[in-house]
């Protein structure tokens, strides 16, 4: 499957950001991709208050990605938020959730993930604003079996390998990676190694620099810091972007894959049982 990455740098205003999908899925049916992933956050930044711009899933920005999918013919995966309920101990303040839809390529939602893991590290506390989810999620496309997961998750193998043991060969790491010193070399070792926990393609779209098109960022604001990457479930990097919004586009053989795991058999001889994340 050709897959294409659309790094990008979103705003906050959603409808401007749906014009963004559009010109990418639009370049990256042009190079033949099958699909095309989108960063977290697609529809509107962390810039802004996610509880501000949450839509639910039947509502215009959804309405918006799948005409695109469907009128272009090509499935979408993309970040957004939707509502979701009151803080538990703060319960005048009401939270969204940080959710990936997938849609295919006739347009249909077929899958939806809320992240399961906010990202409350380096001095930012999202999961004030946003409500964790709970069900680790897999898609079929095209043949292929996608595990979700969203930025801060890939600090978190576990979730990785329960995908893997489920039937994932392919985990879609949409994010919007914070900066800060050393930031972008986490975000790459922390793919690689997620790739050779679950022999597992890693396909791992992030937020361009918002830096790099010459929009301010707070210092370890959530905001992006490129280097979108893909890894072989070997470890190999077959792709990776820079730090500034461009479309990456790569051919992933899963037909490989049962040699990759032969060579590297960490599923089949884990001597610890996976179960999904909030079980027993």
């Amino acid at each position: 499957m050709r897959i294409a990455l659309a790094q990008v740098v979103a705003g906050t205003d959603p409808t401007a950001n749906l014009g963004l999908v559009r010109t990418h899925a639009t370049r990256a049916l042009d190079a033949g991709a099958e699909l095309v992933v989108f960063p977290e956050a697609m529809m509107a930044s962390f810039a802004t208050r996610s509880v501000d711009v949450a839509e639910p899933l039947d509502g215009p920005w959804v309405h918006g990605v799948r005409q695109l999918a469907h009128g272009l013919g090509i499935a979408i995966v993309a970040g957004m938020f939707t509502p979701g309920g009151p803080h538990p101990d703060e319960p005048d303040r009401r939270r969204a959730r940080n959710t990936l839809v997938v849609v295919d390529a006739a347009g249909e939602l077929v899958a939806t993930y809320d992240k399961i893991h906010p990202f409350d590290a380096w001095g930012f506390v999202e999961s004030r604003h946003v409500e964790p989810g709970d069900a680790p999620t897999l898609v079929t496309l095209g043949g292929v079996c996608f595990g979700l997961a969203t930025c801060y998750d890939v600090r978190f193998p576990e979730l990785f390998k329960h995908l893997a043991h489920a039937g994932a060969e392919v985990v879609l790491v949409p994010a919007s990676w914070a900066n800060g010193p050393g930031k972008a070399e986490q975000w790459r070792a922390l793919c690689v190694a997620r790739a050779l926990d679950t022999t597992c393609f890693i396909v791992a779209p992030g937020q361009a620099d918002p830096a790099t098109v010459g929009v301010e960022v707070r210092p370890g604001s959530p905001t992006g810091v490129g280097h979108s990457v893909v890894v072989s479930p070997l470890g190999e990097v077959l792709a990776e972007g820079g730090a500034s919004p461009e479309l990456l586009v790569v051919d992933i053989d899963t037909a490989g894959l049962e040699d990759a795991r032969a060579r590297l058999p960490v599923l089949a001889t884990s001597r610890f049982g996976i179960s999904p994340p909030g079980a027993g």
